[in-house]
């Protein structure tokens, strides 16, 4: 298996969504807001086991970068995409496998015995999700893996990368070196900015890694947390957000650094088609789902107008799907 490349290398946090519909209590027991993404503190660690108690839970395949790898690989030819992160050995980690699996995405975990795998309680409320993370084994990636026999040809192979904000709270050092060994190499690093408290809590962090990303996906809540942050005159006027990070210093300067934030189906650049609410399962990694299709176009050779329209055909197919999940038979959509 060590000797199969990959051209999409993504690394993240792998977790277990537990999801549950009609969550307004929980929104008010749990002081959670409606649309947001978070770390799970003390207040919110009996969560879990009150979901699965007291609601009926669907369990699916999550972390934002697994589901990106996995919109990827569903865009392209088998044996495109390749995911890592930190997960232990338990049932959890094996419904990771079955669900990647599916989807033609090809995980090369890290595992850490006696350890969790890492799990998301999904509330959702209409049309909107909170998510509230404990990271459990996902926390626990080391550096050394990405040298290891295993993986070490895997990342030299790839010509493209892709690593979710989220893991910035924990391993900012790994993604400061893989994305330096990247941009010296003229290869392309892309990240997603995630949640809103990754630019307002771990704005060093991003800091140190931005001049050496070439892609940048986020939302609007995010993009309006980043301008707050970074102090930037109008937080709302997500164009001109995003051409203050688009411009921002970047390391190698062979290429500009393209920035894409999206408004759910409020378009201002790319038009969107919006999709009729009575269609709508649930939005949980809808913005995933973009990410995929947009990186799985972009290691097409596809054009960013191009990588637009893919990443809003898979999101339009995500949301009406239960999670993030995509429709089988395979669709094309490239």
């Amino acid at each position: 298996m060590a000797s199969q490349t990959y051209q999409l290398f993504c690394i993240g946090n792998p977790l277990l969504d537990v999801q549950v519909t009609n969550g307004e209590e929980l929104l008010k027991k749990y002081d959670l807001k409606a649309n947001d993404a978070i770390l799970a503190e003390e207040k919110h660690m009996s969560i879990y086991d009150e979901i699965v108690k007291n609601y009926k839970v669907t369990y699916v395949a999550g972390g934002a970068s697994q589901n990106a790898a996995r919109g990827a690989a569903y865009v392209l030819p088998p044996n495109s995409v390749v995911y890592t992160g930190c997960v232990g050995d338990d049932n959890l980690a094996e419904q990771l496998r079955a669900a990647n699996k599916r989807e033609g995405l090809r995980e090369v975990y890290l595992v850490k015995p006696g350890q969790r795998t890492g799990a998301c309680a999904v509330v959702l409320t209409g049309h909107h999700r909170s998510l509230v993370t404990t990271l459990q084994a996902a926390e626990m990636f080391e550096q050394s893996h990405l040298s290891s026999p295993t993986v070490a040809p895997l990342v030299d192979a790839a010509n493209v990368f892709y690593v979710e904000g989220f893991f910035l709270t924990h391993g900012a050092s790994i993604v400061l070196e893989l994305s330096k060994k990247a941009s010296a190499a003229s290869k392309t690093f892309a990240l997603n900015f995630s949640a809103p408290f990754i630019p307002q809590f771990f704005g060093t962090q991003l800091q140190s890694i931005l001049p050496y990303c070439d892609i940048i996906i986020g939302n609007e809540t995010e993009a309006e947390a980043y301008a707050a942050a970074n102090g930037l005159p109008d937080t709302k006027d997500l164009a001109a957000i995003a051409k203050a990070v688009a411009i921002s210093p970047k390391s190698n300067k062979s290429r500009p650094r393209v920035v894409v934030f999206t408004h759910g189906a409020d378009p201002k650049i790319f038009s969107v088609s919006p999709i009729d609410d009575k269609f709508i399962v649930d939005t949980n990694g809808a913005g995933d789902a973009f990410a995929g299709g947009f990186l799985g176009a972009y290691v097409a050779g596809k054009s960013f107008d191009e990588c637009v329209e893919v990443g809003h055909k898979m999101g339009a197919m995500c949301v009406q799907l239960v999670g993030p999940q995509f429709p089988w038979p395979k669709v094309s959509v490239l």
